[in-house]
C-alpha cells in the first residue's frame, strides 16, 4: 500500500511545552481564535530545532532561553496533514512538530505577539484540550515524568 501523504511538501515547526513545578503543578497554553496551542514556529533553513524552538518561544511569550530548565531527556515528534491558508499559497502539506519540555524557573510577565491570550492550565492527567497534537504531547510527558 503507497503512502498517500507521500507526494506532500513537508514542513517542520518546532516548539516548548512550559511547565511550572516540580513535580509539574501547571502547563502553558497559546489561545488562538478557535484552538489552543503552544509556543512553536517553522524551522528556518539550517537552523537547528532547539534555536527555532527557543527563537519562538521568546517571540510568542517573551520567555527567554534564561528564564527555563529544558529537559535534555524529553522530545516529542508527531506529523499531520494541513492546509496552510495563507503560508505556502494555500497549499496542503505534511508537518513534522517537534516539542521540547522545560520548566519555568523565572515567574515572567508574558508578552504575547502571535495570540490572543494564554493560560496556565492545572497539571492532572489525562488531558483532553486538543486531540491531535496536544493531548498526545501532555501524554508523553505524562509517561516521561513518571517513569
Amino acid at each position: 500500500m503507497q503512502d498517500e501523504n507521500a507526494d506532500l511538501p513537508e514542513t517542520k515547526a518546532c516548539g516548548f511545552l512550559i511547565v511550572k513545578g516540580n513535580p509539574i503543578k501547571s502547563f502553558l497554553l497559546m489561545r488562538h481564535k478557535d484552538r489552543w496551542d503552544l509556543p512553536k514556529g517553522h524551522v528556518d533553513p539550517g537552523e537547528e530545532e532547539m534555536t527555532c524552538a527557543l527563537r519562538e518561544l521568546e517571540e510568542e511569550t517573551g520567555i527567554t532561553s534564561q528564564d527555563i530548565q529544558v529537559d535534555p531527556n524529553f522530545r516529542f515528534s508527531l506529523q499531520y496533514v494541513v492546509n496552510y491558508k495563507k503560508r505556502l499559497g494555500g497549499v496542503t502539506a505534511l508537518k513534522t512538530t517537534v516539542y521540547f519540555l522545560a520548566t519555568l524557573t523565572n515567574d515572567v510577565p508574558l508578552k504575547l505577539t502571535e495570540h490572543q491570550g494564554s493560560e496556565w492550565f492545572a497539571w492532572n492527567p489525562p488531558h483532553v484540550i486538543q486531540q491531535q497534537t496536544i493531548d498526545p504531547l501532555l501524554a508523553a510527558v505524562a509517561q516521561h515524568v513518571s517513569s
